[in-house]
Parts: C-alpha cells; structure tokens; sequence
C-alpha cells in the first residue's frame, strides 16, 4: 500500500473529519428543545436586512405565514418590498413609512409614527398564527428612546412558543442582547459607499 504525501494527507483529513463529525453528532444530540427562536442582528456592517429577509425566504419555502415590520425605512422602496407585495401573500408588511430620523428631524411625529408601526408588530407578536416576524431596524426606536424599553422586551419574550422573532439594525442595547437566543454582529470591514460609489438597485435596496 502506497504511504505518499498525499496518501498521508488524506488519512489525516478523514481523521479530522471523524472528530469533527462526532463533535457536530453530539451537539445536535444536546439540542432537545423545540420551540421559536429571537435572532438579533446587529453591528455596523452591512447586511443585516439582508439576513433577516434571507429567514423570510426561508419559511416562505415552508409555506408559513410571515409578518414583516419595517422601522425607519419606507420612504424609498426596496427590491424585497417590492417582490413581497407583489408575490406574497402570505406575508404581511408594513412599514414605518417616515424614512430616516434624519430626514424628517421630527422627534415628535417619529415618536407618534414608531408607537403606531410598533401596535402593528405587538399584534404580530401576539399572534400564534406568524411562523416567523421580522422587526427591522427596530433597535433605532429602542436607542432613541421612541419606543418603551420594557414594552418591547415584553412583546419579544411573550410572543408564542413556536414564534420566531428577528431583530435588525446596530446596538439595541445589553437586555434586548440578554433576551435574545442568538446574537449575530455584523462587522464594517469595507463599504463601497465610503468609496464614492453609489446604493445599487436589486443589491442594496
């Protein structure tokens, strides 16, 4: 039997894959429990919408029902609002519809806007018969003290057992993280934007 380099190498590659394997085996064993999960995806990086519409498209293959909440955007149409309402029934969307607070510098009417949008996402929340809801860039309300902390900590943790929530945009602050099963930061390593080139239709919006 041949004993070359790359005979070698293969041995130990099945090796490490054995372990990995029994590794990867015996954590699946581990997770027991089935119910919904709260996602939070934060950072300064971009794609975090991204990834939460990804978990849409995901459920809408299942055939589940999903209910969609956008804050802080709306003013500007996206591909994924888009496509949704057009192709999508099953999904519900709604949108905050006042744009970026730096637009409007409105505090009041973002108040007023965020507290309406957010009796939107409390009966999502609510409701045992949403899959999945995403709430994006709901962190900004929570930063900008638009939205009552406690409330919206409530809403997340007493939704329904089979419920899964996403939470996008940056910070949000440390019990939004406490409460949250996964936490996923998304890092700016580099932005084209920084570098003079425009948003792209179809790819950043």
């Amino acid at each position: 039997m041949s004993d070359s380099p790359e005979t070698r190498k293969d041995a130990r590659h099945k090796r490490a894959m054995e372990k990995q394997k029994s590794r990867v085996d015996a954590s699946i064993a581990r997770a027991d429990t089935e119910r919904g999960v709260a996602i939070l995806l934060t950072g300064n990086g971009k794609g975090k919408s991204s990834s939460a519409f990804g978990m849409v498209m995901r459920a809408l293959g299942y055939g589940y029902r999903v209910g969609v909440v956008q804050f802080i955007k709306g003013e500007q149409l996206s591909g994924e609002e888009i496509y949704l309402r057009d192709h999508c029934p099953q999904v519900d969307f709604h949108q905050m519809g006042t744009g970026f607070t730096w637009d409007t510098q409105d505090r009041s009417g973002d108040i007023a806007a965020a507290r309406s949008t957010w009796e939107k996402a409390r009966a999502m929340l609510d409701d045992p018969a949403y899959h999945l809801v995403v709430l994006d860039e709901l962190t900004y309300m929570l930063a900008f003290d638009y939205l009552p902390e406690e409330e919206v900590l409530a809403a997340i943790a007493g939704r329904p057992a089979e419920q899964s929530v996403v939470v996008t945009g940056r910070g949000g602050g440390s019990a939004l993280q406490d409460l949250m099963d996964t936490v996923s930061e998304v890092r700016d390593i580099k932005h084209a934007f920084n570098s003079g080139i425009k948003a792209r239709r179809g790819v950043d919006y």
